[in-house]
């Protein structure tokens, strides 16, 4: 048998470092990996629970994202449902910078054609890493917009929008206005009716993923509600005759500006408001504050012998003069001051007064009044204040606290120096010669029942004087130039020296006409106003009754009123003298 020596005999190796660890180590280092996997799980629990909607919160807001659903503004119409302004649907091209890669050269450049940009323009809105949201292109057509999504350039979103769209462009732009890009009004009704047109903003919540796509809905939808349809009182057929007259008359006499306003004798609803130069709302590129200016409005001025009827009203309804009381109307002094005529004559009735438009006359009668009476009437026929019509920035115009007047002071009113009021103002005013006594409110929108009117003037007193305006209108008087065939008219003429400063430019002048038709039951009441005309002809009645007449005959036709007298009616010869209407 053989045997082996203890040398031939292997030698075992000595065990390793962590078998030989004494039990209470290896009892320290178990326990150190227990208490780490239950940190792990307490972290993963806190995160999962206590923390949760943070965390969820932190992430949809890389990828949430709140769209507006915009509301449809609402829809403005004339009278009789003509649109005025209307909101066509439009896309808008967004970003989200923050969430972009870097968009590849060719993909920037093809881009930048489609959407009429500069790649370096482009390249700078999307440049921005710290931008969520950036708008790229707003209000493009649907067409363009899905070209652009064609693309597939990640980041790149579109939202529908509605962009503001006006029919009649620059005939009634100054009675709309427009709105900005963001739709909300600026000018005009759109501003001043903004919360009924505006409507209310929709919203909706998705998630969307790193090419903003829509991935889903994370709350309920809130569906935008649509702006109010609005109606006005204009009637576009109306507008667009004021407009075109009163453009022929500012290029035709080489005027600065014009304004038109026409009243609805019976309601006192404004029927056309135009002013030139104008506006087209639909494309604003190169337009100035002073086209944009709403004249008729916002735009005061002497009155010039438009006045005159008004003042001479008062010196009729306080028993102070009849229409037959006769006036030496030789130049008077007043103080240091001289009150004249242009053409005198040494003595006037009423009619005369009007007629031959004398200052002499219609001061003196004035002058038949206290300060106080004065400043009663003239605050009752409303200057002074702002009309209150619904325009923004509407002017109410300068009439002077009576106790500071002087009798020179209260002279010149009279004849429409010293006093500043809007042709809209005049207008609304000579509403009392046309409705029995009673002045009416202007109403901008159309209404079932008309507003209440304030009476002014006795009825008596206001048929006397519409009377006295018809006659103005027949041969010898000022307001020849504004008749109509057809139909009897009363009116008045007026031109205004123009103050610059402290003082009146000799050849600078506002011609002015005021005036109702049919003279013998009023319809339509017309004012008109020529800034500055310069080919000629400055007086009233040679520049602004011709616009009266081609507005309101043509206003009347539109309206269907019957003319009222002989077909065989015509109208003056041009050669016919038009009197002075200082």
């Amino acid at each position: 048998m053989r045997t082996y020596s203890p040398r031939h005999q292997q030698r075992i190796p000595d065990a390793s470092p962590a078998l030989r660890m004494k039990p209470g180590r290896v009892r320290f280092v178990l326990l150190m990996l227990a208490l780490l996997f239950l940190a792990l799980i307490g972290r993963a629990v806190y995160l999962q629970v206590v923390q949760q909607d943070f965390l969820q919160n932190q992430g949809e807001a890389r990828f949430r994202r709140a769209l507006t659903l915009e509301a449809n503004r609402g829809v403005i119409t004339d009278r009789n449902g003509e649109p005025l302004a209307i909101s066509s649907p439009v896309q808008t091209i967004w970003a989200s910078p923050a969430d972009m890669e870097p968009v590849q050269p060719a993909k920037l450049r093809e881009l930048a054609a489609l959407l009429d940009l500069s790649p370096e323009e482009l390249s700078a809105k999307l440049s921005d890493r710290k931008k969520e949201f950036v708008y790229v292109k707003r209000q493009i057509s649907p067409e363009l917009a899905d070209k652009v999504m064609a693309l597939g350039v990640p980041g790149i979103a579109k939202q529908q929008e509605f962009r503001r769209f006006y029919p009649a462009g620059e005939i009634v732009s100054h009675i709309i206005g427009f709105t900005g890009v963001d739709g909300k009004g600026q000018e005009g009704v759109e501003l001043a009716r903004e919360k009924m047109l505006a409507g209310k903003d929709g919203r909706r919540v998705v998630l969307k993923d790193r090419r903003g796509h829509i991935i889903e809905d994370v709350a309920a939808i809130e569906p935008p509600r649509d702006g109010q349809k609005l109606a006005l009182a204009v009637d576009h057929r109306i507008q667009y005759l004021a407009y075109r007259e009163l453009k022929a008359a500012v290029e035709l006499n080489k005027a600065k500006a014009g304004s038109v306003v026409v009243l609805d004798a019976h309601t006192g609803e404004l029927l056309a408001l135009a002013n030139y130069p104008s506006f087209n709302p639909n494309n604003r590129s190169g337009v100035t504050p002073e086209m944009m200016r709403n004249r008729g409005v916002i735009d005061l001025f002497e009155p010039g012998s438009t006045m005159k009827p008004l003042s001479i009203s008062l010196a009729l309804e306080n028993g102070k003069a009849g229409l037959n009381t006769v006036l030496d109307t030789h130049t008077y002094m007043i103080g240091p001051a001289t009150i004249r005529d242009v053409a005198p004559r040494p003595s006037l009735d009423i009619l005369g007064i009007i007629q031959k438009s004398s200052n002499v006359g219609t001061s003196k009668l004035a002058l038949m009044s206290s300060p106080e009476q004065s400043w009663k009437h003239y605050d009752a026929l409303g200057f002074g204040r702002a009309p209150e019509t619904g325009f923004p920035g509407e002017a109410g115009g300068r009439l002077r606290d009576w106790h500071n007047w002087r009798p020179i002071e209260q002279a010149t009113m009279s004849f429409g120096y010293g006093i500043s009021v809007s042709l809209i103002q005049m207008a609304r005013a000579y509403t009392v010669f046309a409705n029995d006594g009673v002045m009416l409110p202007i109403s901008l929108y159309k209404t079932a029942t008309p507003m209440p009117g304030k009476r002014v003037l006795a009825e008596k007193t206001a048929h006397e004087m519409r009377d006295l305006l018809i006659a103005n209108s027949q041969p010898g008087g000022g307001a020849v130039g504004g008749r109509i065939i057809g139909y009897s008219i009363g009116g008045k003429s007026g031109t205004a020296r123009k103050l610059e400063g402290r003082t009146y430019v000799a050849n600078k002048h506002r011609a002015l006409f005021m005036g109702f038709a049919p003279g013998k039951s009023p319809r339509v009441i017309v004012s008109v106003m020529i800034d500055e005309p310069s080919a000629g002809k400055y007086y009233g009645g040679a520049v602004a009754a011709p616009v009266f007449s081609q507005i309101a005959g043509g206003a009347l036709r539109v309206l269907n009123v019957q003319p009222d007298e002989p077909s065989n009616n015509t109208l003056l010869p041009e050669s016919t003298p038009v009197p002075v209407d200082f």
